[in-house]
């Protein structure tokens, strides 16, 4: 029998040998996978299958949140001979989107699963018949309820998702959520480029409100599989980008909260200080939301001394007019009235649903890559986790605050500690040779959560297989539960409180 100790363990940002990751009968898969779950600080950061010639290969990447292990187990199965496997999702209710997912690819069924419905309706599922427009709702049948049906075009941001709502009157008693409306392919077109510098760019697009995260992700996977070691200062830089990223967001996401209580000053307040942010990373790249500045192996855009006094007169003027606009607003009764008690998420429900990133911190699970499994410059700048117990929509206004507080003075260190001059800096590498039947798994902490990309090569070192985890994928279930039980006139500021992406779910 397979035991714990004979996982193989990685760590965030490495490159292995194919042959090194451990191949289990699915029976001790399973019974290795209940195993690690026992352990509360470990999660599932991916699980996936992939096809060379008649075999379907399972590989399942599980971190360790105490340790900053990540540990690699896989199964097989002979496509020609393909079977239904038994579900884990019961033993492990996160695992449900991952099953689903393979399940939709590749048409390999899980017995005992609650839930095996699609999740994204891609162009190459398995089952073509499958329309999303047949998609199987959860119904309640009786004469005292109905259902409400909105999209599937948000009207704010004209993004493409069908929220179903069962109501007994205002409240809401269920909602599920139908993604899978858009269909660019990325994952496939990771393959099919030729370039490096496209697959770059792709990367920057998988959400473009967190284009450095996602970019990160990429070219250190790239790197990894290279066998690339870049310069410390080009690690913090791009953590630098990264956090500049995290404060425009959480800002926007301030007042955009402020606007669906109708407090317009903080909104628009809120709103300003945001355009200070991005028009710096414009200043620093050419872009505003920092594309184009994460590169494979180096840079075209060196953070200056130049950039750095702007960047603290930056921080100056945004620090002090953000704490006068925040003393205001957290304590308006009319705003905190309307966020308190309105959908709660308790630490049970994250941990069960695999919660990542904010929606996991809001209710005490310290869930923060930045931390646990260090990656670029926060390896040697350390990340002090926060977290609060609220669950609610004010939790996650409230984590917005103080998270960007924390950026603020997680930079003023970087600043203060690091010299940045201009010469020096190595060019990115868009002719990467990388390494032949490998595999690398990359996680980074995207302003939502946890990113998770992983790649695996061929004899000749070509891509074969390009697997992208945004953090929307985990976090869509806690907006579905969380509206339970509430009118369904909290679904706006409940929906804008968690800000998911339905492009980054999508793909």
């Amino acid at each position: 029998m397979a035991t714990i100790e004979t996982l193989y363990n990685v760590r965030n940002n490495q490159s292995v040998d194919l042959q090194e990751v451990p191949v289990f009968d699915y029976a001790d898969f399973s019974h290795l996978m209940i195993r690690l779950f026992e352990k509360a600080d470990n999660h599932c950061v991916n699980y996936f299958a992939y096809k060379t010639l008649e075999v379907l290969h399972f590989v399942a990447c599980v971190a360790d949140d105490e340790t900053g292990d990540i540990a690699l187990l896989s199964h097989k199965m002979k496509i020609s001979e393909r079977v239904a496997l038994k579900s884990l999702t019961v033993a492990i209710p996160a695992l449900h989107v991952f099953e689903r997912e393979i399940h939709e690819n590749f048409g390999v069924g899980f017995s005992d699963h609650p839930w095996l419905k699609p999740i994204r309706y891609p162009k190459n599922r398995a089952d073509s018949k499958a329309e999303i427009n047949d998609y199987p709702f959860y119904s309640i049948k009786s004469e005292e309820l109905h259902e409400v049906g909105v999209g599937p075009i948000h009207a704010g941001v004209i993004e493409p998702g069908h929220f179903r709502f069962i109501c007994n009157g205002e409240n809401v008693l269920h909602l599920e959520i139908q993604l899978g409306w858009q269909h660019r392919g990325i994952e496939k077109l990771m393959l099919e480029k030729e370039s490096y510098l496209q697959k770059n760019i792709l990367a920057e697009n998988i959400a473009g409100d967190t284009a450095t995260a996602h970019a990160t992700a990429y070219t250190q996977l790239m790197e990894a599989l290279a066998g690339i070691e870049i310069s410390e200062r080009l690690e913090i830089e791009r953590a630098l980008a990264m956090e500049l990223e995290r404060i425009a967001i959480h800002v926007g996401d301030i007042s955009a909260l402020c606007v669906d209580v109708a407090y317009h000053l903080g909104a628009a307040v809120f709103s300003v200080l945001r355009t200070g942010i991005i028009n710096f990373t414009q200043a620093w790249c050419g872009n505003r939301l920092g594309k184009g500045l994460i590169r494979a192996g180096g840079t075209n855009f060196p953070f200056t001394e130049d950039l750095k006094q702007q960047l603290y007169d930056l921080l100056d003027d945004f620090e002090k007019r953000f704490n006068e606009m925040g003393a205001i607003a957290y304590h308006l009764p009319s705003v905190e009235n309307r966020f308190d008690d309105i959908g709660t998420i308790t630490e049970k429900q994250a941990r069960l649903i695999g919660s990542v990133g904010m929606a996991a911190r809001m209710t005490n699970v310290p869930r923060d890559i930045r931390q646990s499994h260090p990656f670029a410059g926060y390896k040697k700048f350390q990340v002090n986790t926060i977290t609060l117990k609220g669950g609610d929509v004010f939790a996650r206004f409230l984590l917005r605050r103080k998270e960007i507080k924390a950026s603020i003075g997680w930079i003023r260190n970087v600043l203060a500690n690091t010299d940045f001059c201009s010469s020096g800096c190595a060019r990115p590498d868009n002719n990467l040779k990388l390494k032949p039947n490998s595999f690398a798994t990359v996680l980074t902490e995207g302003w939502r959560g946890e990113i998770c990309h992983c790649a695996v090569t061929d004899e000749n070192g070509i891509l074969i297989h390009y697997k992208i985890k945004d953090p929307s994928l985990h976090n869509w279930k806690s907006l579905e539960l969380s509206l339970r039980n509430l009118e369904i006139s909290d679904f706006p500021i409940n929906n804008k409180s968690y800000n998911l992406s339905y492009c980054g779910h999508d793909l």
